[in-house]
């Protein structure tokens, strides 16, 4: 009798990636034209709390107000543009060797890689296609006429992590009891309880202190090596696909970090 399908489910920054994967993207936006001076500032600062003591939830809910209303009536072709020149320049040098290895063992063992981030699809999905993966799960923006609207079509936050994750089961057909997780947030514990293997990654205070009572695994990534240096170096099993082509709306991109990984901790 064959095995059941599995899956192995990733939550993106601080897991995947050393930084937001939105954020970082700020200062490629302001050469573009899409935002100011203080803007940039203003993402530096976010990042620099992201990074270090992350944020508590009115300031997670003012910083998504805010870009939410930045990014309102941005035009997509310029801002899919953006990101794909961009992409490999912004993201390379901060994707953690120890996400990448795992990804790889995953595959070579024949589990599908799905990342699941708050982030924007439009940010997620190139970085997922990079890395290989076989499926994104992502916040994405309504967009009309060509132009953000700023309101949200699928917010990826939270236990609507653990919504996607069973809705693709579904679809899929994967066991999840025979699937693992990983995530450095509290606010993923309903992903991470959703699959049999789950993982604490980098955790932030409560995360640590649910997978102790839990008994989850906890990991440390700290190793950021430029991914094409990583992957000259690997042969995968299935070969890793140059992301060409961006979603629809990176704006998600500016909501979607704040809003996306924590109302207690870091993204």
């Amino acid at each position: 009798m064959a095995s059941a399908r599995t899956a192995a489910f990733f939550d993106l920054d601080k897991t995947i990636i050393a930084k937001s994967s939105v954020l970082a993207f700020g200062k490629p936006f302001y050469q573009g034209g899409l935002i100011n001076r203080r803007a940039v500032l203003r993402s530096a600062y976010a990042q620099f709390v992201f990074a270090l003591a992350g944020a508590d939830h009115d300031q997670i809910e003012r910083m998504r107000a805010y870009l939410t209303s930045m990014c309102t009536g941005w035009d997509v072709a310029q801002v899919r543009e953006i990101v794909s020149e961009t992409l490999h320049e912004i993201i390379d040098p901060i994707v953690y060797d120890e996400a990448v290895e795992l990804i790889a063992m995953h595959k070579a063992a024949g589990r599908d890689v799905v990342i699941v981030s708050t982030s924007g699809e439009e940010v997620v999905g190139p970085i997922g296609a990079m890395l290989g993966a076989d499926e994104v799960i992502a916040t994405r923006m309504i967009v009309a006429d060509g132009m953000y609207t700023g309101e949200i079509e699928r917010y990826t936050y939270g236990p609507e992590k653990a919504v996607a994750v069973v809705q693709l089961a579904e679809q899929r057909g994967y066991d999840l009891a025979g699937s693992y997780a990983y995530s450095d947030s509290v606010t993923d514990v309903p992903m991470l309880e959703a699959v049999g293997h789950p993982y604490a990654v980098n955790a932030d205070r409560a995360l640590r202190k649910i997978a102790n009572e839990n008994g989850w695994p906890l990991l440390t990534f700290s190793n950021a090596v430029p991914l094409r240096e990583r992957l000259a170096g690997m042969r995968p099993e299935h070969p890793v696909v140059s992301a060409t082509v961006v979603g629809a709306g990176v704006a998600a991109a500016g909501i979607v970090w704040y809003a996306s990984k924590r109302r207690t901790g870091r993204a």
